[in-house]
């Protein structure tokens, strides 16, 4: 899911006063179990993109995961000022979009896009949304040639996670009135996403365009951000366990029963089912949190996995911007293979049958050289010394 880590998915605020006016003692470092869900998220997330198993979407709702951890660590950090705390986050966030608004929008024009005369002015200035992502960012659905190296739908493909970096900038602009209105009446604003996501999901309310795509997306995942709040003011763990578990539970079989009257082309895909994958969200992550052990440090053997859950924590930005671009870009450097003649003609039938394992193998080494490449940008945005692999590694004496 060390020292506290500035980016935007994470951080380590001092001690916030709970809601009857006391104040929480101050972690001592860093929750690792926290971080071991974060990891898992994103690698579920690239797993999701790699394979689109639509199973996956049930099995760990990655976004749900990574929007409630979110939304917890917000409602610690907003014991400074709010002003202050969304300008940290803002500038955490943008530097490395902005980085990858650059390299995208130039592949994207020097491959033949170009500006749409119907929309004018307005589609130019929809491309502040690669600066600031307040809205849905301008792509193409197809560019460059059949024949090309890319696959035509390569911008499609990396502009698609953009989406969760929209929404998690709306959240962070909420979140000050929202803890505030949390904290008055918690069940009211806990409960309440739910009935909006049920409003929209059903179709009983209909918004068009980018608008409904927003706001989509904002109801579906906001009953996770202030379970959030509701793990760190210590909500969740005051209710009886038996009792959380069996209400998520249901709440969690209510999704699985409307997806399976809503699917879609592949199926119980929960991504593209807004009230299923809302409520089964909020109470798997209810699940999670509930049972949440607050580790200082990975336990037996998931330790051997600690540098690797704590690089991933400290570039998660970097991994989940670029991961659906690298997954484009392996396409061509894996079919590479058959142009070495003997591997070509001896294992052509196997290569074929494992070709999206072999882009799984291959992805990752490409996500490594983009930690290594940009993944600096991440500590320049939060005014730390840049690190080229920030696994936690002590860092050896200078002479």
């Amino acid at each position: 899911m060390t020292a506290p880590i500035p980016q935007p998915f994470i951080e380590v605020p001092p001690a916030v006063a709970a809601p009857g006016g006391e104040k929480q003692p101050k972690a001592s470092g860093r929750d690792r179990y926290l971080d071991l869900l974060r990891s898992l998220a994103l690698i579920r997330v690239v797993v999701y993109h790699l394979f689109g198993f639509a199973w996956l979407s049930i099995l760990f709702p990655s976004m749900g995961v990574m929007f409630a951890l979110a939304g917890s660590l917000m409602a610690r950090s907003l014991s400074r000022p709010a002003w202050s705390v969304i300008r940290g986050r803002l500038r955490r966030l943008l530097p490395p979009m902005w980085a990858f608004g650059a390299v995208a929008l130039t592949a994207m024009f020097v491959a033949g896009w170009k500006a749409d005369e119907e929309q004018g002015l307005w589609w130019w200035a929809k491309l502040f949304n690669y600066l600031v992502p307040v809205g849905t960012p301008p792509f193409p659905w197809s560019i460059g040639h059949k024949d090309g190296m890319l696959e035509q739908t390569w911008a499609v493909q990396a502009a698609e996670p953009l989406w969760y970096l929209r929404a998690y900038l709306w959240f962070v602009l909420a979140s000050p009135l929202l803890l505030k209105l949390f904290r008055k009446v918690p069940w009211a604003v806990l409960l309440a996403p739910l009935a909006l996501t049920a409003v929209l999901g059903t179709g009983l309310v209909t918004i068009p365009g980018d608008t409904g795509a927003v706001i989509t997306d904002f109801v579906t995942y906001a009953a996770c951000w202030v379970l959030g709040f509701a793990h760190h003011d210590g909500l969740i763990q005051k209710l009886p366990r038996y009792l959380l578990v069996s209400c998520s539970s249901m709440v969690m079989a209510f999704g699985l029963w409307w997806a399976s009257g809503h699917p879609t082309q592949d199926g119980w895909d929960l991504n593209d089912i807004p009230l299923a994958q809302a409520t089964w969200s909020f109470g798997f992550c209810a699940i999670l949190l509930a049972y949440s052990p607050s580790w200082r440090e990975l336990p037996g053997r998931l330790g051997r996995y600690d540098r690797l859950v704590t690089l991933s924590n400290n570039r998660a930005v970097t991994i989940y911007l670029w991961h659906n671009a690298l997954i484009a870009v392996a396409v061509p450097i894996l079919d590479q293979l058959w142009n070495i003649p003997f591997v070509g003609t001896r294992f052509d039938g196997f290569l074929t049958e494992t070709y999206d394992e072999w882009m799984f193998v291959l992805v990752w080494p490409l996500i490594g050289l983009m930690i290594l490449s940009t993944g600096w940008i991440e500590d320049v945005a939060a005014k730390r010394r840049p690190r080229l692999w920030p696994d936690g590694r002590p860092r050896g004496r200078r002479r």
